[in-house]
């Protein structure tokens, strides 16, 4: 067979889409205070727009409170306003050069949109892993059309392109079915 498909690299685009989809999902609130709620905001800081963990320690010290630890005080404002503009629905509390932030209570209305918004990532998960059997299938029938591999081949080829498709969609299915679980949770 041709070295022009690798089966390694298709199962590596794959769990790349996988792994983007738990990433995604860290950024969704729960209701319980996690560190990484905090890594889509960016601060202004020394002329440059710096991730907060750069800025500060972030640690969550309650299962409802974040508390980021800002290491030079100039910044304290920058950070604040960093939080409070980031789209994520945080107030912090300024608390000397620490800044406390206190995850609210989900209501039953803003659980369900958080779940909606879950199946939309992960359907968005699956288009890539699909995008990647297509290119992964397309290659195979040029390598059988241009004579390079033989028709059972490529019948080969393609059964195991599917099977790492269905084993990465489940996969996903699995993510986001843990995710809904976790959101719900009262």
């Amino acid at each position: 067979m041709s070295s022009e498909l690798n089966l390694a690299d298709i199962k590596r685009r794959m769990n790349g889409a996988i792994e983007n989809l738990r990433s995604e999902f860290k950024g969704l609130r729960t209701g319980r205070a996690s560190v990484n709620l905090l890594d889509p905001v960016v601060v202004d800081a020394y002329g440059a727009q710096m991730p907060i963990n750069q800025v500060g320690t972030v640690s969550t010290p309650e299962a409802r409170l974040i508390s980021v630890h800002i290491w030079d005080k100039g910044l304290i404002a920058s950070v604040e306003k960093a939080i409070r503009n980031s789209g994520i629905g945080l107030n912090p509390i300024v608390d000397g050069d620490t800044l406390r932030i206190p995850i609210p209570e989900l209501n039953e209305e803003r659980r369900i949109e958080l779940t909606k918004l879950a199946k939309n990532y992960s359907e968005q998960a699956k288009i890539a892993v699909r995008n990647v059997r297509r290119d992964g299938m397309e290659t195979v029938k040029h390598m059988e059309k241009d004579g390079d591999i033989s028709q059972d081949e490529q019948k080969i080829l393609e059964d195991d392109i599917q099977k790492l498709t269905d084993d990465a969609v489940k996969n996903i299915d699995e993510v986001t079915v843990s995710k809904e679980e976790e959101i719900m949770q009262v």
